[in-house]
């Protein structure tokens, strides 16, 4: 109700009674007025309050609705990268089995390599051991047996294999040569090479052009004297020649061209092993993790 009607009917009252109304009555209602009046203020101070505080209250049930909303985001994003750390965590898993089994088949190919490795090293290590048994303290002059890198090198003197400025082999190699036949045909399982070398003097004679002539024409001779007088099987046997492009001394002293005048039997053993190894060698896969 309206302050100013209460007020009015209460003054109205208050003239119309006045004369039948007596002190004491007066003051009783005078009092109630007040009361009113002050119950009235309080009443309104209460209804400002409960506004600003229902205000207060939508704005903060707004502000939890934000909050909320960004808190079911973060729990989406959360749980989004959970899945993907579980999918590629399983995917390692996969990836670092498959790295373990290559891990392993490599080290028994590495193992297979190692095997035949050591066989051939064992091979050249008794051919080489009965090839200098074989030989004469005097044929050993001529002679240089060495093993170098898996493969042995029979290196014979010029003066001692051909006749002075030839290609043809002297009487006095025969025996020489008779026992690296006996040597090459007891190991089958390696192929022979023969390699003729010179030194840098210019040679002419007829049918002989050059060094690289005189170089192939040795190696061709000592590949037919393992055939035909030795019976070596050809079809081990190759010849090459290198003229004066593979030194082992300088050329500009006597005794560095006597060492580069020089026929090489090498005898390796035969790559078929190897390379059926090499065709055996397990394929790399990818098997990287992100």
């Amino acid at each position: 109700m309206n302050k100013s009607v209460i007020l009015f009917s209460l003054l109205s009252g208050t003239m119309m009674f006045s004369s039948c109304v007596s002190k004491k009555q007066f003051v009783q209602l005078q009092s109630d007025y007040d009361k009113l009046d002050k119950d009235y203020q309080d009443t309104k101070m209460k209804l400002v309050a409960c506004g600003t505080k229902s205000k207060s209250l939508e704005e903060r049930l707004v502000e939890a609705q934000q909050a909320n909303a960004e808190l079911k985001a973060s729990y989406a994003a959360l749980q989004g990268s959970l899945d993907k750390s579980i999918q590629q965590n399983s995917q390692g898993n996969v990836n670092i089995s498959k790295l373990v089994d290559e891990i392993n088949a490599s080290n028994k190919f590495i193992k297979q390599l190692v095997e035949a490795k050591d066989k051939s090293d064992s091979l050249n290590m008794v051919l080489t051991n009965n090839l200098t048994r074989s030989l004469s303290r005097e044929e050993m002059k001529d002679v240089d047996v060495q093993v170098l890198k898996g493969v042995v090198y029979i290196s014979l003197a010029d003066n001692m294999l051909y006749k002075s400025g030839s290609y043809e082999i002297s009487e006095r190699a025969g025996e020489t040569l008779s026992k690296i036949a006996k040597i090459i045909m007891d190991y089958k399982e390696y192929e022979v090479l023969i390699e003729g070398n010179t030194d840098t003097d210019p040679i002419s004679r007829p049918n002989i052009r050059n060094n690289w002539d005189l170089s192939a024409l040795r190696a061709s001779s000592v590949v037919q004297a393992l055939q035909n007088t030795y019976g070596v099987d050809p079809k081990r046997l190759s010849a090459a020649g290198r003229g004066e492009y593979n030194p082992v001394a300088s050329n500009n002293t006597p005794e560095g061209k006597q060492r580069n005048r020089r026929t090489q039997i090498i005898i390796t053993p035969k790559l078929d092993q190897f390379m059926e190894l090499i065709d055996q060698a397990p394929e790399s896969t990818d098997t990287s993790v992100e």
